[in-house]
């Protein structure tokens, strides 16, 4: 990561960090500490499936994932908040998806994560604007990455015929999201969601 970085003028490194871990969060947010890195734009985008019928969902199952993808952004962000607050500056993007706001059958524990998330994005952008911190969110929905390629072309068909645009989006257009609510071109939008899904869903 970091020659990837380089070679795009930047300076950086790459560090491993399990978001449903305390241990691990605590641990990594210590170095960025000591090192005095620790981040003014922050960007949280880990996240896991457990897919399961409500019936056959197992504990773990709804653990697991409500763990890494919720209660690992509470402990990220407070960790960076800190430094943001003393900088009176920051960014703070979360990566939630189209399932928090319309649902999927199967995805109960995914579907409530990322449904907390936007309750915790607009909760902390307003805790965060009188100090010039600025958080929103970027909800997906049907994107070209391993897992959509895993698909059946049944499947596939199907799913494609609930996006207007006719396609799966782009990694590429997810970033291109991103990079623009954590731009100066964003700096008066806060506790907003921007949907990035074709026209699958229109809040």
């Amino acid at each position: 990561l970091g020659k990837d970085l380089a070679s795009h003028g930047c300076n950086g490194r790459g560090a491993v960090l399990d978001a449903g871990s305390a241990a691990s969060v605590d641990a990594l947010m210590a170095e960025l500490e000591s090192a005095g890195e620790l981040p003014t734009i922050l960007v949280n985008n880990a996240a896991i499936t457990r897919d399961q019928l409500l019936l056959r969902m197992k504990p773990e199952d709804w653990d697991a994932v409500i763990t890494t993808n919720l209660t690992g952004v509470f402990r990220v962000s407070k960790a960076c908040v800190r430094r943001m607050m003393k900088e009176r500056h920051g960014r703070i993007v979360n990566l939630t998806s189209v399932v928090g706001v319309t649902g999927n059958a199967g995805q109960a524990n995914y579907a409530a994560a990322k449904a907390g998330l936007l309750g915790f994005t607009r909760s902390l952008a307003k805790e965060l604007a009188s100090r010039g911190i600025t958080v929103n969110a970027v909800a997906p929905g049907l994107i070209d990455t391993d897992m959509t390629r895993a698909l059946g072309e049944e499947q596939r068909r199907a799913l494609l015929e609930q996006v207007p645009m006719g396609r799966l989006g782009t990694p590429a257009e997810v970033a291109g999201a991103v990079l623009f609510l954590v731009s100066p071109q964003a700096a008066y939008i806060t506790g907003e969601t921007l949907h990035v899904n074709g026209g699958m869903y229109m809040g």
